[in-house]
């Protein structure tokens, strides 16, 4: 009787659908791409310069199923190469996933010997040119049932994925692990029946921002089989999903489309135009405006190298968004060999960015995206620790003419307090410094106030006091002239100093 109640309601929308269609225009990505018989799932780096997908050179079963990578030179995507001997096999690899900088791979296998049922979730690494051997990613993460179709986060840290496991809602749902701070993943959660049903739930794509997922059911109102849909995340967890509507939705089962993080192009994979020997090809379109995520992003791109003999660092980026509670929103690492990170950044968030490796001194930068601005360009150059080693700290606010630490603060001194229990040697002067408004005995005074209130808190926190030296310089070691707001704003500052 439900079945029957949910064709019903399926048919009335789906004459709806049909009346008031999505102005939707896909054009294929070309030969370079859509050189095989099948190719299907569709995922792109941050900077949108390189396009994961899955391919087919025929379409049975048995057909070798193998990952591709197409880059974009001028434009223009060239043509497709399998992704990595160490990736590709004789077995099927295939529903794949990339971080936003290209350097965490998750893909989907199955029935290979190490596996623990019929498709399991595999991860790699990306060093360089090269990508580790894959690894079962575990117990934990895997079981016994179909585990497949996984959707990484931006920074690699959480993978959204489809999964017929028990404990679902019904067939196959969606579920979600996190990596935690030891390297290993959390126990996979369930999403709940806000998104799951008792239907079948797969081919989730987690928006570069995190906060819109889209998916594919056939347990929620739409055209029959399965309809893609798009879920925003509220204070409370996922809000009600919506069918993404005609044409993207047909009587036909849809999955796989990817969003780009600035909103402005998709891509999917759908049937190819009649005549051609392909049957399933890859497709761009410009995003509608119902379809974009609720959140615009953008990216920022840098190296980090050591500050003295300028070689390439392997360090950690995080990021915390400064009005959430002090919240990581992203930590990703820098490549060893080169040095390179990409980090996704959120249209009107402000945040608070480290960059820190072993045996060097950390740094700060705040950085607020207010606008879908070009992509930041930021490199970073630490500090070895030693005597005269030093660090702006870019997050420490004060109201103008105070000394009182505003909230916000606490996202900094508690990344400076890990850092000094990282390296419990050193000494550290803690120096205030202001622009040149004001008086220079008050700005000397206020200076020192604040140098003596960063200080506090660490102390606080239960930093030992003898390590610290508090100084004020007032207006008298400005970083650059006091000749506009922006280099007034560079010389109000605090700076950590390793004595």
């Amino acid at each position: 009787m439900q079945r029957a109640t949910q064709q019903l309601e399926n048919a009335k929308f789906a004459q709806y659908a049909i009346k008031t269609p999505v102005d939707f225009k896909p054009q294929p990505l070309g030969e370079g791409v859509n050189k095989f018989n099948l190719q299907y799932s569709p995922v792109l780096t941050a900077d949108q310069q390189a396009l994961l997908f899955t391919a087919r050179n025929g379409s049975g079963d048995l057909d070798d199923e193998n990952l591709y990578l197409a880059s974009r030179k001028d434009g223009q995507w060239q043509a497709a190469v399998p992704i990595s001997e160490a990736i590709n096999s004789e077995l099927n690899e295939g529903a794949a996933s990339l971080s936003g900088d290209g350097r965490v791979l998750v893909f989907t296998s199955c029935n290979r010997q190490d596996s623990y049922g019929s498709c399991d979730l595999y991860i790699s690494y990306r060093e360089g040119n090269e990508w580790s051997k894959p690894k079962n990613m575990g117990r934990t993460v895997n079981t016994s049932s179909w585990d497949s179709q996984p959707s990484l986060s931006a920074d690699g840290r959480t993978i959204y994925f489809a999964s017929n496991r028990k404990g679902g809602q019904g067939g196959e749902d969606i579920w979600v692990t996190k990596q935690q701070e030891d390297g290993n993943w959390s126990l996979p959660v369930n999403l709940g029946p806000k998104v799951n049903t008792t239907g079948r739930e797969n081919s989730p794509f987690l928006h570069a921002s995190g906060n819109t997922l889209y998916f594919a059911t056939d347990g929620l109102q739409g055209m029959g089989g399965l309809d893609l849909f798009k879920v925003n995340r509220e204070k409370n967890g996922w809000g009600t999903p919506q069918n993404m509507g005609y044409p993207l939705n047909t009587h036909r089962d849809e999955s796989s489309i990817f969003i780009s993080p600035d909103n402005k192009t998709g891509y999917y994979s759908g049937q190819a135009v009649a005549g051609t020997k392909v049957e399933v090809a890859l497709l761009q379109f410009e995003v509608p405006e119902v379809w974009k995520s609720k959140t615009v992003s953008s990216f920022a791109q840098g190296r980090v190298f050591d500050a003295v003999s300028k070689k390439p660092l392997k360090a950690t980026v995080q990021v915390y968004d400064l009005d959430s509670a002090s919240v990581i929103s992203q930590q990703v690492n820098s490549d060893g060999s080169s040095g390179a990170y990409t980090i996704v950044l959120n249209q009107k968030q402000r945040y608070a960015l480290y960059v820190t490796a072993p045996n060097h001194v950390l740094e700060s930068r705040h950085i607020s995206a207010t606008s879908t601005s070009a992509p930041l360009a930021l490199d970073f150059y630490l500090q070895p620790l030693g005597k005269g080693a030093k660090a702006v700290l870019s997050n420490i606010f004060f109201d103008t003419g105070k000394a009182e630490l505003r909230p916000e603060s606490q996202t900094e001194l508690n990344k400076i307090f890990q850092f000094l229990k990282a390296n419990p040697k050193i000494q550290v002067e803690i120096a205030g410094h202001t622009d040149n408004v004001g008086q220079p005995a008050a700005n000397q005074k206020l200076s020192e106030a604040r140098a003596k209130a960063v200080v506090k808190y660490l102390v606080s926190k239960g930093a030992p006091a003898f390590i610290f030296q508090a100084k004020g310089y007032g207006q008298t070691q400005p970083d650059a002239p006091n000749t506009s707001e922006e280099n007034r704003q560079l010389n109000r500052r605090i700076e950590m100093r390793i004595l």
